[in-house]
This record gives structure tokens, C-alpha cells and sequence, in this order.
């Protein structure tokens, strides 16, 4: 029992009856589970551990927790926001909602219940380095790396979300090919990826057990696996959207669909069971 306290922190049992509450409204709509539910929850967990560390943080684990205070707050904005403006958007959240109607009572608890887990996993990388010493030597070297790629991925995210918005005010009815759409169709999730990875390195020094190991590989590995099945339906749609168009069809055939530089410009015969 002692060896599982050390290695996952009791603390973790609030942020997971944090994260819970933040997405009770998946009740009401179930994407909330995973839009706003986790955006939120990705806020709240690194804002309350701001919190109950900031005698014990240093400089280098205080940014690494605002940096996922920071994408929680833009990406839960943006959500909002878009559902508020877009009636394309609108009517997405009505189709899923209609397709996730018949899910029964058991189905959604266990929905909540697992959000919540993964979220906190997701985010333990960051709590686990707030509640340790500073990492020093290589250790140190990685948790400045980690913060890069954590910071950069957030830039790539938002400008990506920035300049899709633009583009389709003014084209509703044309896919994204400009700006960073250009060199890849999905920059938005490349940098959504890049972030969670980037967290995971920044808080490699203070994986110090093998449950803060385990909790931190599950996070990372579940929300990879979940931008790439993302990255897939979102592809599908696409094709069934735009499909017929001969422009669409030699972008996607010549620009990568996730990762820049791999020339991988298709997900869609992969089997992906999340996202």
C-alpha cells in the first residue's frame, strides 16, 4: 500500500472527482464527455495543482502546468465559442447527439468514469513534476525539451484553429488548403500530439515509480491512439464531403495527413479503435 501511495500520489483522487464534475453535462450531450469535458478537466487539474504546489513548484514545473492550463482554457474557448457561431458546427452536435442517443444509463457512467481516469493520467506528467524535486543533468535537459514541444504544439494548434475559422467564413463550402493546411490536413491534431508528448517529456525526471510510469505511458499512448482515430474520421468525412472534387482528391493524395515530413497521407484503412 505504501509503495502504491508513493507512486500515485492521493491527490489524484481529487482531480479525478474534479474531472467527473467538469463533465457531468456529457449527461445531457455525450460529446461534452470529450470536448468540453476534457478541455476543462485538462484546465482545471493543472490549475488546481498550480495551486496546491506553488510552495514547492520551481520555475521550470510552474510552466509546464500553466502550458496545459493554457491549452485547456484556449481549447475549451473555442469550443464554445464555435458551437455558439457555426450552424455547420450546430448541426455536427445534433448528428452525434442522435447517434449517441440510444447509448443506455450503464454506457454513460462507464463513458464518464473512463474520461475522467484518462484525463488525469494525461495530465499526471505535470502533477507528478510539480510535487518533485527539480530534475537536474540530462533530466533537466529533457524537461526544457519537453517544454518546447509542449509550447510549440500549443502555437501550432491555435493558429491552425485560427486559420481554418477564417478560411471557412469566407469558403463554408471548400476544404482548408491554406496557411499550415498547406503542408498538412490535419495541423490542428499534429500539435494537439505534439503537446501531450511534449508533457510527457517535461515530466520524464519525475517519473520515479513505476505506477507514475504507468500512468503517464497510458495517458500519452490513449490520446495518441485517440488523435489518430480522430484524424481518420475526420478523413472520412472529408472524402464523403469532398471527395468528387478533383482539387481535394490531389491534395490529399500529396500532403500528409498528420505528422509533417511522413509521407503517410491516408488513415483510412487503419483499424483505430479510440477517437
Amino acid at each position: 500500500m505504501t509503495a502504491l501511495l508513493n507512486a500515485l500520489p492521493i491527490e489524484l483522487a481529487w482531480y479525478i472527482g474534479l474531472s467527473l464534475v467538469i463533465c457531468l453535462p456529457g449527461f445531457y450531450r455525450v460529446v461534452y464527455f470529450i470536448s468540453t469535458g476534457y478541455a476543462f478537466s485538462i484546465a482545471a487539474i493543472a490549475a488546481t495543482s498550480l495551486w496546491l504546489f506553488r510552495d514547492s513548484s520551481t520555475a521550470l514545473s510552474a510552466l509546464h502546468a500553466l502550458g496545459l492550463l493554457l491549452y485547456g482554457l484556449r481549447l475549451g474557448g473555442f469550443l464554445l465559442w464555435r458551437e455558439i457561431t457555426s450552424s455547420g458546427y450546430q448541426r455536427e452536435l445534433e448528428e452525434a447527439q442522435q447517434a449517441s442517443s440510444r447509448i443506455p444509463m450503464v454506457g454513460l457512467f462507464g463513458i464518464w468514469l473512463s474520461v475522467a481516469l484518462l484525463y488525469v493520467a494525461m495530465a499526471s506528467p505535470a502533477v507528478y513534476a510539480l510535487a518533485s524535486p527539480a530534475p537536474t543533468g540530462g533530466l533537466l535537459g529533457l524537461q526544457v525539451a519537453g517544454l518546447l514541444l509542449l509550447y510549440g504544439g500549443l502555437a501550432v494548434e491555435t493558429l491552425a484553429d485560427r486559420q481554418k475559422s477564417a478560411y471557412k467564413r469566407l469558403h463554408p463550402e471548400r476544404f482548408c488548403d491554406v496557411g499550415l493546411y498547406r503542408w498538412l490536413r490535419c495541423p490542428n491534431y499534429f500539435g494537439e500530439v505534439t503537446i501531450w508528448i511534449g508533457s510527457f517529456v517535461a515530466g520524464v525526471g519525475a517519473l520515479t515509480h513505476w505506477g507514475r510510469w504507468t500512468t503517464a505511458v497510458v495517458g500519452l499512448v490513449c490520446i495518441i491512439l485517440i488523435m489518430v482515430g480522430s484524424t481518420r474520421r475526420l478523413e472520412l468525412k472529408q472524402d464523403e464531403r469532398y471527395g468528387e472534387r478533383e482539387d481535394y482528391r490531389k491534395y490529399a493524395a500529396r500532403t500528409p495527413i498528420l505528422w509533417p515530413l511522413v509521407p503517410i497521407t491516408s488513415f483510412r484503412n487503419a483499424r483505430i479503435y479510440l477517437g
